[in-house]
């Protein structure tokens, strides 16, 4: 056995290492868990007690993602501490739409080579993320897998289930023309648009992850690196109060591509242009490349990481309680995204 392992870290997948790494794992893991895990880390499979007393017809949600070439970023600046908490907020925010929370988070990890530091880093980000959102980490799987990664490059995805009473679902049926968009801000690219991003910066522009923005206070790659905001703790607040009739993750496909997909068919949203923050961010990316406005807002999400529909009556409470901005309202349409130009901008 022992000469079989050394073979196989000569073969570049170092068995012991992983093993001692990962030793550390049950006291990190065990502040994010819920009364409901059962077993110990470390096993064939997690174990999640389904008892849900509360609801009355119980129905699961699930959803997979990773965090996308901004993992490029992390390497250049070998800091990998807001990577795991992204991944997770991402997830976290691709149920919470539907009205679901968060019950356990399942992670992937392959790389050329297992990196210690980088790993106890991702580790961290994770249970940091799952700690706020109320999810419990219940497991995962690190790879080596050299051939398929080279040197620092590594991937990232994780699994996400949760939770939602049927009755309570947000499917957004019940939007009409007159509701009122309200948007939540974003803290910078989140997880999204970063291929494209790199492109302009680093490709076009030449700009360094140490260059300032031009503000005097924000450095590129702080910016870059900034965490994916979890909005779940916004859309808790708002549902003891309000009616929510749908949301929408502002994700790859920006504004253009993932409102629609909460809307009836017969709607449109439209867009005020100019209605909220521009991050310095966003505005050098769109002030430095040649890419018309509906492909920045179909790629980026220009400073708006969430949208809730509400009718117009709730829009104010809305706003009050998410901090958010009035963006947009739902007209008669064909399901579509309309960008609409306004004289009120604001910088």
């Amino acid at each position: 056995m022992s000469d079989r392992l050394k073979a196989y870290t000569r073969a570049g997948v170092d068995v012991d290492l992983g093993n001692k790494v990962k030793a550390g794992l049950p006291s990190l893991l065990k502040a994010t868990h819920r009364p409901e895990v059962l077993g110990k880390i470390g096993g064939f499979g997690g174990l999640f007690r389904a008892s849900f007393p509360k609801m009355r017809d119980p129905v699961l949600v699930s959803s997979i993602d990773g965090v996308g070439t901004k993992i490029k970023i992390a390497v250049l600046l070998n800091r990998h501490d807001t990577i795991g908490e992204d991944l997770v907020n991402h997830c976290a925010n691709d149920i919470a739409v539907l009205g679901a929370e968060p019950l356990f988070f399942l992670d992937y990890m392959a790389s050329e080579r297992l990196n210690p530091d980088r790993f106890r880093q991702l580790i961290k980000g994770m249970s940091r993320g799952c700690a706020r959102a109320g999810c419990a980490l219940i497991g995962g799987e690190t790879a080596q897998m050299p051939g398929i990664y080279h040197g620092a490059d590594y991937d990232l995805v994780g699994t996400i289930v949760g939770i939602v009473d049927r009755s309570q679902i947000i499917d957004g049926k019940s939007i009409r023309p007159g509701d009122v968009i309200v948007g939540l801000p974003s803290s910078g690219l989140h997880t999204n648009g970063f291929s494209l991003a790199r492109e302009i910066l680093f490709n076009q522009l030449g700009c360094r992850l140490d260059a300032s923005l031009g503000d005097g206070r924000s450095i590129l790659g702080d910016e870059l690196l900034r965490v994916h905001t979890l909005y779940l703790p916004h859309i808790r607040k708002v549902r003891v109060k309000v009616k929510i009739k749908g949301i929408a993750h502002i994700t790859g496909g920006g504004l253009i591509d993932n409102i629609p997909r909460v809307l009836p068919d017969d709607v449109d949203a439209e867009i005020n242009l100019g209605s909220w923050l521009i991050l310095p961010i966003f505005k050098l990316l769109a002030t430095t490349s040649r890419i018309d406005n509906e492909e920045l807002y179909q790629v980026f999400n220009m400073g708006i990481g969430m949208t809730l529909i509400v009718a117009a009556k709730d829009a104010a409470q809305t706003v009050a309680l998410t901090k958010g901005k009035i963006i947009g309202q739902i007209v008669k349409g064909s399901r579509k995204v309309i960008l609409k130009e306004t004289s009120k901008k604001k910088s």
